[in-house]
This record gives structure tokens, sequence and C-alpha cells, in this order.
């Protein structure tokens, strides 16, 4: 089933939320990580997400929502962000975000561009294939870091697999506005 204007203004404002999330999480992580090259590797990715969330809030007012508006995801999706968000050793850090997190925001772009006409919401799907290309390199650059310092590359396996079950147990992140909030943008 394509999805029409008002779903796709709530699924992009979603992943507009995410990436800023997604950005503070690190942007609180580079303080407290003692590792200088993960802290430049994060740095490097904190820029790319706000370039994420900058596109994709210009995109929202284009499909008849508020500029760089954001929607909060499901509460149980929240919930796992702020969980990862405490993470504290280094390891976990970079198996939860370059292992989990941006394979999990591939996976979920990839499924949206499975979801819409390619003719009718073309903007969106140039700036998801332009988000897609940043999350690969982001992924390459997260496992170069972990070649450089193998202290970082020694994250306990069963833990990373659990992390990654539970973020697969959220099928529908996105929850979308109350047809009164729709009908008002």
């Amino acid at each position: 089933m394509q999805l029409n204007v008002k779903q796709r203004g709530d699924h992009v404002a979603t992943f507009r939320w995410i990436e800023v999330r997604c950005m503070e999480m690190l942007a609180r992580w580079v303080p407290m990580t003692p590792e200088t090259e993960v802290k430049l590797a994060f740095g490097t990715h904190i820029w790319d997400l706000a370039q994420h969330a900058d596109s994709l809030g210009k995109r929202t007012h284009e499909l008849r929502l508020p500029a760089q508006y954001s929607l909060e995801p499901a509460s149980g999706y929240v919930r796992f962000l702020s969980d990862l968000a405490e993470t504290s050793a280094s390891d976990r850090r970079v198996a939860a975000f370059y292992d989990c997190l941006l394979p999990a925001l591939e996976r979920r772009y990839r499924d949206y561009l499975g979801r819409v006409d390619s003719l009718l919401d073309g903007p969106t799907l140039r700036i998801i294939d332009h988000i897609l290309f940043d999350l690969a390199r982001m992924k390459t650059e997260g496992q170069a870091l972990r070649e450089e310092l193998p202290a970082v590359a020694s994250t306990d396996a069963a833990w990373l697999d659990a992390l990654r079950r539970h973020e697969l147990e959220f099928t529908e992140i996105v929850v979308g506005r109350p047809a009164e909030q729709a009908a008002a943008a």
C-alpha cells in the first residue's frame, strides 16, 4: 500500500526526530569517551546526522507540516533509544551505534522507499538516497575505527545480538499525528 501525503509527512518527521536523537546521543557520549579516535569519529558523524535532520526538516514543510517538524516515534522505541544512550563502555557505544542503530535505520529507510511512489515522493527519495550513502560510509568508518583501535572492537557478541533483536521488536515506529492535528497542518 502506498503512503499518502499525511503518512509520508509523519514518516519524514519521525525520521527527523530519530536523526536528532542520534545526534544528541553521540554529542553526550563525546565528552565521556576516553579514546580520542572514537571522539573524532563520533564528532564527524554528529555533523552527518545534523545534515540529515536538516534535510528531512526542510522536507517536512513540503509535506504540509511546519519546517523542521519532528514527530516522536512509538514510546517503546523512544525508551529503546534512551536506554541505548545510557551505554557507558566505549566498545558497546561503538557497537550499538555502528552495528545496531545504523543498520536498523538503513533498514527502516529502505522500507520507506518500498512504500512510496518514486514520482510522487521523488524529493524525499533523493534525500533518503543521500542519507543511505552517508550511513554506508559511517558504517565503513566505524569498522575502520575498530581495526585501528582493537580495544573498541571487543564487544560482547551476546549483548549486541540481544540489542539487535530488541530493536527488531519495533516493527512500526511511526505513530502518526491525530486526525485533528493533521487537518490543522
